[in-house]
């Protein structure tokens, strides 16, 4: 091998480590004009670049829709390529599903190529409450990958329990029934194509996890409208593509076995460390994470039923 060839392979090298590294992000179409990229299941890492949730991307007209944006500045820009990858429509707007910071962190980049950047105004709320302490984290995991990132917050606010839009004549209602894994936590309906997008109201084959901001009660409620509106297909906040028979089995049946144990014990005065140690948990073992968010999930829902 000539020293050329050898020059060339050594400046090549850190680009490919980089490019082994990069989250493999592509959208996969789900119904007609409608996408998802699925992210992995497990924590946030430098080698995800903290894209370990699931996007939604619909294709209008007048321009696409983007659900939700990533964590970083770095991760926004991937997802706009794998956009162009599937249309040439830009990216007009961008819904953010809640407050955690792989549904807005990328907000920065979709609003400078000028999109309208929507929220329910819960969410904002709750981003200025975090935000900056979620980026902390992310920079402590992800290190350079974070950089250029800045909290950018939603453009336009909506309120109430529902609301419609038209977008590029698509049909998009927002449902929002007071949270669920965060206080801004809302449901993507396209009653057009009956997908539904649950942000982090459904997990499936992952632990959902019970925060400090959570309201387990809403949660419920939240659930309850999928129920109702029994989408054909079902795009969760974590985890593959799914039906509302695996998203009861998921998500909902842990969170009424955890509300239900935990009313009986604070009913019956006992403290929250038996309480916890006393949860059946065994039916919900098989979910990733579960060894380590069950503790916190049981102590945060006995407290809350405390307060109700």
């Amino acid at each position: 091998m000539n020293l050329l060839a050898k020059a060339l392979i050594a400046a090549l090298l850190p680009i490919a480590c980089v490019n082994a590294l990069a989250v493999d992000l592509r959208f996969e179409r789900v119904a007609e004009g409608v996408y998802t990229f699925t992210g992995e299941t497990g924590p946030r890492t430098a080698a995800n670049e903290g894209l370990n949730a699931n996007l939604g991307l619909v294709v209008t007209a007048a321009g696409a829709l983007l659900i939700d944006s990533g964590a970083t500045l770095a991760g926004a820009r991937q997802i706009e390529a794998a956009v162009k990858a599937v249309t040439t429509q830009p990216v007009k707007w961008v819904f953010n599903t809640g407050g955690q910071d792989h549904r807005w962190l990328g907000n920065g980049h979709f609003t400078a190529q000028g999109a309208e950047i929507i929220a329910h105004t819960d969410a904002r709320a709750d981003m200025l409450n975090r935000g900056n302490d979620q980026l902390q984290a992310l920079r402590a995991t992800l290190g350079a990958k974070a950089d250029g990132t800045v909290p950018v917050l939603p453009t336009r606010l909506l309120s109430g329990p529902d609301n419609r839009l038209e977008l590029g004549g698509v049909v998009v209602e927002i449902k929002h029934r007071g949270g669920a894994h965060t206080p801004g936590d809302a449901l993507v309906w396209l009653p057009q194509q009956g997908v539904l997008f649950s942000g982090d109201v459904v997990y499936v084959e992952r632990l959902l996890g019970v925060l400090p901001v959570s309201h387990t009660r809403r949660w419920l409620d939240s659930f309850a409208v999928i129920e109702q509106l029994q989408p054909a297909v079902l795009v969760p906040g974590h985890g593959p593509v799914t039906t509302l028979a695996t998203a009861r089995a998921d998500t909902q049946a842990y969170l009424l076995a955890l509300r239900a144990h935990m009313k009986k014990a604070v009913d019956a005065g006992t403290d929250i460390g038996a309480a916890t140690r006393s949860f059946d948990a065994a039916p919900f073992q098989r979910l990733l994470n579960a060894a380590e968010l069950m503790p916190g999930n049981a102590s945060r829902t006995y407290l809350e039923l405390e307060r109700e």
